[in-house]
């Protein structure tokens, strides 16, 4: 139960950061605070704890090509904000990287079948 509150912590500490930048003059910082590996190094720390080294890096390089979907939400954002309204522009964004995510899934299984 204490791991699963310092989990809740963080996460609202991760919020109440993007706030408070956000409303600041580097607003763009707040854009840089959900990239900290807080939750990678949650599941890093558990599947270092539980399974073998060389599932680790396997996690790892899946966490590398895992940018490429964020690669793609990000270049959404960047096409669509001012031409759509900002619900539509994140919900567009959301979708791109709904659909990289499912294709880099069903790419890593046929590559790296376990």
């Amino acid at each position: 139960m204490i791991s699963l509150t310092l989990k809740a912590l963080l996460g609202a500490l991760a919020v109440l950061l993007i706030a408070l930048l956000a409303r600041s003059k580097s607003f763009y910082i707040a854009g840089l605070v959900p990239l900290f590996p807080t939750f990678a190094v949650i599941a890093h720390y558990i599947i270092g704890t539980e399974r073998p080294a060389a599932d680790l890096r396997t996690t790892a390089v899946f966490g590398l090509w895992s940018l490429i979907p964020y690669a793609i939400y990000l270049l959404v954002v960047v096409w669509s904000a001012g031409r759509l309204p900002l619900p539509a522009t994140l919900l567009l964004a959301m979708l791109a990287w709904g659909v990289a995510a499912m294709l880099l899934i069903m790419l890593w299984v046929r590559v790296y079948p376990t």
